[in-house]
């Protein structure tokens, strides 16, 4: 099959299947996924006033204290061109998707086959999660979008040693960190593999040295603006690590679903007696002790209130930085009483739930699963790992050493970023698309029996 049109197929599948997410997701956009509401308000107000808040019609500027300004941008461009609509953002997504399996197709091309390039292309576009998460108006498709990018042009750069793709490589580095700031870092990781592992280090030292250059002049603006508004050096006032150390400390004690339904028993709660009750009933019901799941209610309410309680505008901008730092001492205070438990569960079903855990169910409909399809779902990626493991292995023995430490420095700097903390199986997705890819190379080089496969590496 010629180039154009291994390119044209895995464009035209990857479109069906977002197509197929766009309809399948619709019902729960208005109903589930709270998150979307923060980026749809801040999108609308960028591309109203220009300004970043979610407090457009106030006098004096609010500032944002949550999120970063990558993904409100993007949400503004579709909201200018097309008009407030969930569906033009969904399908600008899908698009997205297309462009992502076309940037494995081509990181493949480089180090792999044709045919192995294909597979791994149609491989990405047939991986349900990612246009799952493409139908809805959350930061994950966009943020794939530029980690792909970002890892197609880094090896474009490794492989020519070309000052342009350096510094545009940089530059997607530095929109990712933007839109998601756990990837703030990442650039660090990238340069670590070509300068430690190859046996030429000269070859790539003024490379990566450019490429950091242009990632922290395009960050600085951005840091610049946090250092005037809040005195403080960061990517997200109150977006740091407090509620993930928080929640993370609780994910390795009480089951997922147990935890979710305490939260919304707390939630709707109409007094602390109330509450004291209902979950001392769970407690009773699943033959556990109550003063835990007590514990957790209580500490989430306190924390809430103080998220919600101020309604001054500013007030509350102020509240939940605040209450970032109370969710980072509430968490540390509960790990401290367990701390060998907590490494274990971050190290063990923190690892399953952020590289296996993936549903793409709606979540409407999620609760109704049976158990077992979880668990096949779970073991189906759990086999995708083992296989991208392989991957490495016959990419290092077909000569790609510097690429593979590019795609490895990346799994690795995702699960070192989430899973110490807490794990959502949607904070992988950006490395997945690599991790396919991967995993094709694995199956081809097993396929060969594991001494013919060659790659194009050089």
């Amino acid at each position: 099959m010629s180039r154009r049109a291994s390119l044209l197929l895995v464009a035209t599948v990857a479109l069906a299947h977002a197509a197929f997410f766009i309809a399948y997701q619709r019902p729960d956009w208005t109903t589930q996924w709270t998150d979307q509401n923060g980026y749809v308000m801040l999108g609308r107000a960028l591309a109203e006033t220009g300004r970043f808040t979610r407090f457009a019609g106030t006098a004096s500027y609010v500032p944002e204290a949550i999120r970063t300004p990558g993904y409100p941008a993007f949400v503004a461009a579709i909201d200018r061109v097309f008009g407030e609509s969930h569906a033009a953002i969904a399908w600008a997504q899908a698009v997205l998707f297309a462009c992502v399996c076309l940037f494995v197709y081509g990181i493949a091309r480089a180090i792999t086959t044709d045919t192995v390039a294909l597979a791994a292309g149609l491989a990405t576009a047939l991986y349900p999660p990612l246009p799952y998460y493409g139908a809805l108006v959350l930061t994950e498709m966009w943020t794939t979008f530029l980690v792909t990018a970002a890892m197609a042009v880094w090896i474009r750069a490794l492989r020519g040693n070309a000052v342009g793709a350096f510094v545009a490589s940089g530059v997607l580095l530095a929109a990712a960190a933007l839109t998601r700031p756990s990837f703030q870092l990442l650039p660090l990781f990238l340069v670590a593999p070509p300068l430690v592992a190859a046996v030429d280090r000269r070859r790539w030292w003024r490379g990566c040295a450019v490429m950091l250059l242009t990632f922290t002049a395009a960050v600085a603006p951005w840091i610049a603006y946090n250092a005037a508004y809040f005195h403080a050096l960061t990517f997200s006032p109150a977006g740091g690590p407090g509620r993930q150390v928080f929640e993370g400390s609780w994910q390795t004690a009480l089951p997922g679903r147990l935890e979710a339904e305490l939260t919304s028993t707390a939630d709707a709660a109409h007094s602390r007696a109330e509450l004291d009750e209902a979950v001392r009933a769970i407690a009773v019901r699943e033959h556990r002790p109550a003063e835990p799941l007590l514990r957790y209610v209580h500490q989430h309410l306190d924390i809430q209130r103080i998220w919600f309680e101020p309604r001054e505008p500013r007030a509350r901008m102020a509240a939940r930085i605040e209450a970032d730092h109370e969710y980072l001492r509430v968490g540390l205070d509960n790990i401290r009483r367990d701390p060998i438990r907590w490494a274990l569960g971050r190290l063990t079903r923190g690892t399953v739930l952020f590289w296996a855990a993936e549903i793409p169910i709606r979540y409407s409909d999620i609760n109704r699963v049976p158990t077992i399809a979880i668990r096949w779902l779970w073991a189906a990626q759990i086999g995708l790992l083992a296989l991208a493991a392989v991957g490495v292995i016959a990419l290092v023995r077909a000569g790609a050493r510097v690429e593979a430490g590019a795609i490895v420095a990346l799994v690795l700097y995702v699960s070192a970023v989430h899973i110490p903390m807490y794990s959502e199986a949607r904070y992988s997705l950006p490395a997945k698309p690599v991790v396919l890819l991967l995993a094709v190379v694995g199956a081809a080089w097993l396929r060969d029996g594991g001494r013919r496969w060659r790659g194009a590496a050089g």
